[in-house]
């Protein structure tokens, strides 16, 4: 029996799956975010393998069965120093025979399609994208927030509403519902007191992030300003599928276009059709698809491709990793 291991790592959350060659789905865990970015090189491999040797526990799969490849795609994963590092890392911890390692994103791009010309845009937490052709090029970005030129992802547009509201409350800036709505979301008079909550520790900074829905909603609503962010966020998008389209000459061709991250998942209407529509109208053969399945089956996926033809499997995989985790490990051992 040939067995994988394929991991998906993100900021918020990692999944861990050990399966057949046959696309049997023997074990399915989660864990907490495992980003290098965040915890460094050692701290990400520490976690993997506390998820790993749980996987293994959960299958039944003994200490010395070999594994024969494990498909390793993180968020964090950006240079090509950073995956030559954690492809290194990886292969000396021995969890397989053979390794593969790269960006979270191409997990996803896997997920929604297994065509050789494919564009990937992930707009969740973050914003990144990368693309690959039939002859093996690929295009992909530092992402590396600002100060590779990155603007966007949930937790951007949640601080700029919180940034719009402040400002259109005390005058700085244009009136805005905004102001209104992210007092209200905190149950606030004001939003200058959520600013002073968040300052006092009153408010976790983690709940910032729950202002990218506010922004949303305020935008659907009528509101020039959030309209105005997230028209913004539109176009950021569109420019990373035109810039990945270019490089790798697809403009003329027929492609597929995944979208996927929370922030596109969610179908917001001021973003999903002027989405579809720019694409469409820079590239009228791409094909556009919403990816609803987890990174992690692409990632089971890839390591399938990298093993043999997985069209056979396909679909029994995709059947049985719809699905809730086994088990969800805590953040603590």
């Amino acid at each position: 029996m040939t067995l994988f291991v394929a991991v998906d790592g993100g900021n918020s959350k990692t999944d861990v799956v050990l399966g057949t060659a046959a696309g049997e789905i023997l074990a399915f865990v989660r864990g907490p975010g495992s980003s290098p970015h965040r915890l460094g090189v050692p701290g990400c491999l520490a976690l993997l393998d506390r998820l790993i040797t749980h996987a293994r526990t959960t299958a039944g799969v003994p200490a010395g069965a070999r594994i024969e490849l494990i498909s390793v795609y993180l968020a964090g994963a950006d240079l090509p120093v950073e995956v030559d590092r954690l492809r290194a890392a990886v292969d000396d911890r021995g969890w397989a025979r053979a390794s593969v390692v790269d960006n979270d994103t191409f997990a996803l791009m896997r997920a929604g399609t297994a065509e050789p010309d494919a564009i990937a845009v992930v707009c969740g937490a973050g914003i990144n994208c990368v693309g690959r052709a039939a002859d093996g090029r690929t295009a992909r970005f530092p992402s590396l927030g600002p100060i590779s030129g990155d603007w966007g992802g949930g937790h951007h547009l949640a601080q700029l509403a919180l940034w719009h509201a402040a400002r259109g409350e005390d005058g700085r800036g244009r009136p805005t519902a905004l102001s209104m709505a992210v007092a209200r979301h905190f149950g606030r008079p004001t939003v200058e007191s959520v600013s002073a909550g968040l300052h006092l520790g009153e408010i976790p900074e983690e709940r910032i992030a729950e202002l990218s829905a506010v922004l949303f909603a305020v935008a659907a609503a009528g509101d020039e300003v959030a309209a105005r962010v997230v028209a913004r966020q539109v176009e950021e998008i569109l420019a990373l599928h035109r810039v990945a389209c270019d490089r790798l000459g697809l403009r003329d061709a027929g492609h597929h276009v995944v979208l996927g991250g929370g922030v596109l998942r969610a179908r917001h209407p001021h973003l999903h059709e002027p989405v579809l529509t720019g694409i469409r109208a820079y590239a009228p053969r791409a094909q556009v698809a919403v990816v609803t399945d987890a990174p992690v089956m692409g990632a089971a996926l890839l390591a399938l491709d990298a093993l043999g033809d997985p069209t056979d499997v396909e679909s029994a995989l995709r059947a049985a990793l719809r699905r809730a985790p086994d088990s969800v490990l805590p953040l603590a051992a």
